[in-house]
């Protein structure tokens, strides 16, 4: 399953030897291992990064996720807080895209002490005792969670938002003096115009999606062409679920679009 991960260190040293241990399981089939980053925090609380992984560098295709839910962790107090409530629009990105919910943000926060270093990663397991073990072996203090369809369930709700309020301001309208209607009419097509963007986002994202899924799969399609045995057959079907996911996640998108059809020709 394809999970982000934070593990919380003591040092930098530790955090090194863990981002050894994840490209040591990668390298034997445990775990595909797409990208990788260290935060470390200072005494003072200050956040900065200090590296990420050759082959995922942050903000490549492969290390968009590690990338927003590092922007998440290091960000100012409440940005979180402020995504949730449609305050900060880089942190909305960044919440969708990271595919995580708040309490995990707010759990590895609240580890991430002065002093200590985190080892963000974006991973695909079928099992946790490999990694927590490699990891609680250097010193690792480990969360995970399977990212989820945030922002696609995000985008279902706006479009839904927009049609219903569409339907009601047309039948409205359709009941309206000259005047009222007028002005219903003005509402209708700004409405009409946010449901257009709402789309165009959706859009976007699908393309996105592709991109991250053809990064992922040359990933996987790397990692299988050095492995043999059980180990190749295990990746060989870890590819197989990974291409089933994206392709079930571009197709929700494109059903998104393709439903409003209706209403913006109204």
């Amino acid at each position: 399953m394809n999970k982000m991960l934070v593990a919380i260190f003591d040092n930098e040293v530790a955090a090194d030897a863990g981002q050894q241990a994840l490209r040591k399981l990668h390298a034997e089939g445990d775990i595909t291992l797409y990208a990788t980053g260290v935060m470390v925090k200072n005494l003072l609380g200050v956040v900065s990064v200090k590296k990420s992984m050759d082959q995922g560098p942050i903000g490549t295709a492969t290390g968009l996720a590690v990338g927003s839910l590092i922007g998440l962790l290091g960000g100012p107090v409440g940005v979180a807080v402020g995504a949730m409530a449609g305050v900060t629009v880089g942190a909305v990105r960044d919440f969708w895209v990271a595919g995580v919910g708040l309490d995990f943000i707010d759990e590895a926060e609240k580890h991430l002490q002065p002093g200590k270093v985190a080892l963000v990663a974006e991973i695909e397991e079928e099992w946790v005792i490999p990694v927590d073990a490699a990891l609680e072996a250097v010193g690792g203090h480990v969360f995970r969670r399977t990212r989820s369809e945030v922002e696609e369930a995000q985008f279902d709700h706006d479009i839904a938002a927009f049609k219903s309020e569409i339907d009601e301001l047309e039948s409205e309208a359709s009941h309206a003096g000259d005047a009222a209607k007028t002005k219903l009419q003005a509402k209708l097509a700004s409405t009409k115009i946010s449901l257009e963007g709402a789309v165009h986002r959706a859009r976007q994202r699908v393309e996105m999606l592709k991109q991250e899924a053809d990064a992922k799969a040359e990933s996987l399609q790397v990692q299988l062409a050095q492995a043999n045995g059980e180990v190749k057959i295990r990746i060989e079907d870890r590819v197989k679920r990974v291409k089933h996911a994206y392709h079930a996640r571009g197709a929700k998108l494109s059903q998104a679009w393709s439903l409003t059809k209706e209403a913006l020709a109204g």
